[in-house]
């Protein structure tokens, strides 16, 4: 089985975590480049930093942008630091995802609520030492069927033909 993959959700990038170097890269990424800042990023404590909108209001593609050198706040060990460049993809199944992983024998390891209450994230490496992030992909909702829109002849009986089946009454 694979893993079924539904879009990209954001790349990760590192720069250093002083303010200048925050404001300098801020400037890239806005002023350069044109992009908007996503202003719902939460609060992550210790990782200064900003969300980069590839398409303005639309927060589906993301670029990361974390403040940190060497091991961040937020990091395990240095493998498990969930600032290290990375791409983001969204998945079908998030739990699918983990067994798949666990039957190649992939290590991985998990961050709950760490850029919201219900986040869960699940990070590995493709063995050349680059970092990937699955998170399961929002759901959509269905949008809600209108009724068609009847005219006074579509809402007419017609009469319908019927046939006798030979010997019936």
């Amino acid at each position: 089985m694979t893993i079924k993959v539904v879009g990209l959700m954001h790349a990760g990038v590192r720069i250093a975590p002083e303010r200048r170097d925050v404001k300098a890269a801020l400037g890239i990424w806005t002023d350069l480049l044109g992009l908007q800042v996503d202003a719902e990023r939460p609060h992550i404590a210790g990782i200064p930093g900003f969300w980069i909108n590839l398409a303005k209001g639309d927060r589906s593609q993301q670029i990361h942008v974390f403040g940190a050198k060497g091991k961040s706040p937020r990091a395990r060990s240095r493998k498990e630091d969930p600032t290290r460049p990375h791409v983001a993809l969204a998945v079908e199944d998030l739990e699918a995802a983990k067994r798949e992983l666990e039957q190649r024998k992939i290590k991985y390891w998990t961050y709950e609520s760490l850029v919201g209450r219900a986040s869960a994230q699940v990070f590995f490496e493709d063995g050349f030492g680059n970092m990937i992030e699955l998170q399961e992909a929002p759901r959509k909702r269905k949008p809600a069927r209108r009724a068609a829109k009847q005219t006074p002849a579509a809402t007419r009986r017609r009469p319908t033909a019927t046939k006798r089946r030979a010997g019936a009454r």
